[in-house]
């Protein structure tokens, strides 16, 4: 598969996601994902499914190696002692030494951002996660993020589908030299009902799902992590590798999106948007 490069790190460019999966259908999807060839699985400790995912993983026959595994830290554990103590929660879960990724899931203003920072250049320096990166950080937060980061971040994991333009996110992450990680990339399955989507589809034959995902990886450095508890569904996001969007296509694709697209913004997280 391809991979995204990004301040060291390769990071497949599609990924299989596991948000809202209750651990056993993680373990069952994540096992079947292996099976289908997705060699990046995403997690998080506020998921409550790490210890599924770590389970898939040991019992798949996959090398620990070939598969780029990410979590992420919730908010409630950003202090410097909390983030450590969390991490090694998270190792147990997963069954694992290490982590390729780890992110921070959300912004808190309540705790400084140089202790959190710092906290996870720790977890890096102590080799149990390979990359370190943010989610859900504005171009701002990304700014302050790398300037405080001894070790270079490797991404934001953002909301992005046709519908929300991340255009200025985007630019400020190419000038980091850090990737674009997409969740919600078929923007919570409502690419599936899209015309637009569906015609270009047609030509290649492929479903809007397809296109929409295709639309993303074909962007640079801009990795995709769909999330789905059907198996069958799981293969269908795994089939775009073997057709490609015309620069035409990918503007009306690009054309797509509006002021109220995003879907994702929690009162008490969600920062002020670019």
């Amino acid at each position: 598969m391809q991979k995204v490069k990004a301040n060291g790190a390769e990071i497949p460019v599609l990924g299989f996601g596991t948000y809202r999966l209750p651990e056993g259908d993680a373990e069952r999807m994540v096992s079947h994902a292996l099976g289908v060839g997705y060699r990046h699985v995403d997690t998080a400790q506020m998921y409550g499914n790490e210890a599924g995912v770590g389970r898939a993983l040991e019992s798949s026959g996959v090398g620990r190696e070939e598969v780029f595994l990410t979590t992420k830290v919730w908010p409630d554990r950003f202090r410097h002692d909390d983030l450590l103590n969390s991490v090694d929660e998270s190792l147990r879960r997963l069954r694992t030494e290490y982590v390729d990724l780890l992110l921070l899931h959300w912004p808190n203003p309540e705790v400084p951002l140089e202790e959190t920072i710092g906290a996870l250049n720790e977890v890096r320096s102590a080799g149990k996660t390979r990359h370190i990166g943010v989610s859900n950080f504005t171009t701002k937060l990304v700014e302050r993020a790398v300037s405080l980061s001894e070790a270079p971040l490797v991404t934001d994991q953002v909301e992005y589908h046709p519908y929300l333009d991340q255009s200025k996110l985007l630019g400020k992450l190419r000038s980091e030299g850090m990737a674009l990680t997409a969740y919600s990339p078929l923007a919570k399955g409502r690419v599936q009902e899209d015309e637009t989507l569906r015609e270009i589809g047609s030509s290649h034959g492929k479903s809007p799902g397809q296109v929409a995902l295709r639309w993303l990886i074909q962007q640079e450095g801009v990795v995709a992590i769909p999330k789905t508890s059907n198996p069958g569904r799981a293969e269908e996001n795994f089939d775009i590798f073997d057709f490609e969007l015309s620069q035409e296509e990918m503007e009306r694709i690009s054309s797509l999106a509006r002021p109220d697209g995003r879907i994702t913004s929690p009162a008490g997280l969600a920062p002020e948007w670019d």
